[in-house]
């Protein structure tokens, strides 16, 4: 018989617990677990409020015209004329192909464009960034290890991940260090660093960069590395890659000051 679970295995299936995928004894342990724990129970509450939030912002697009009258055109108008003597395939064959083909045509067309682009293209990385950010926001303890200078952060993620972030810039008087946390981007652990810019909070999450969907163009020269900034509902990010790890800065701050810790942390 297993013991109880600690935090980190709680968070990492909060998401599969709050869609009804988790059933038997994994379940009963995380419910276990957030019905002592209230860190955890606070964090099950935000993911639950922020899943709320983006499913009601969730865009809905419609099929271009052009794709719409391409469909119609190539729809079926009318049935041919079976031969006088016809085999069951004859028969009952084109039945099943033609309502199959139609469907076929119709999940093209009623698909929204922009999910297979969102998997294909840094915005998916964008809006991660984002929602990680809301959820450091909304924590009421979101750092794990306060900062007692770098050298106390950086080596307290020995042995919490599965690769050791690169961390140059240590902090100052314009961008003071928080501290850090374990988190997570997309599928993969990550190191969480939390910056101030006066009263703002500026979140800087170190991951795997293997497998992701980085921009190749519009890149911009930040310090030593060339790296993709947009905005998304309100948030300055900031994206780029040195080798196998990758960088991602996040803030409502402004984009010149956000640019400027970017550079510092790039080199």
């Amino acid at each position: 018989m297993t013991g109880p679970i600690g935090c980190d295995d709680v968070r990492a299936r909060l998401l599969d617990h709050q869609r009804g995928l988790l059933a038997g004894e994994p379940a009963a342990d995380v419910r276990a677990h957030l019905a002592t724990c209230g860190a955890c129970a606070h964090e099950d509450a935000a993911e639950q409020a922020l899943s709320e939030v983006l499913e009601r912002r969730l865009p809905q697009h419609a099929a271009p015209l052009a794709l719409k009258r391409r469909l119609a055109s190539q729809w079926p108008t009318r049935t041919p004329e079976p031969p006088a003597v016809r085999s069951w395939w004859g028969r009952h064959g084109m039945r099943l192909l033609v309502p199959a083909g139609a469907m076929a045509l119709i999940v093209l067309a009623v698909v929204p464009l922009y999910f297979f682009d969102s998997l294909t293209s840094p915005r998916q990385m964008v809006a991660e960034a984002v929602n990680d950010h809301l959820r450091i926001l909304a924590s009421q303890n979101p750092i794990e290890i306060p900062s007692g200078g770098i050298h106390q952060v950086k080596p307290w993620f020995e042995g919490r991940l599965d690769f050791a972030p690169v961390l140059r810039f240590p902090g100052d008087e314009e961008f003071p260090l928080q501290g850090g946390a374990v988190g997570y981007f997309l599928d993969r652990k990550a190191a969480v660093i939390v910056f101030k810019r006066r009263l703002h909070v500026i979140t800087l999450y170190v991951f795997r960069a293997d497998g992701l969907p980085w921009a190749t163009h519009g890149l911009e020269r930040m310090g030593k590395a060339r790296a993709y900034a947009t905005s998304a509902r309100g948030f300055n990010a900031i994206l780029w890659r040195e080798g196998e790890l990758g960088y991602a800065l996040v803030s409502d701050v402004d984009r010149a000051d956000l640019t400027t810790l970017g550079a510092k942390l790039a080199g």
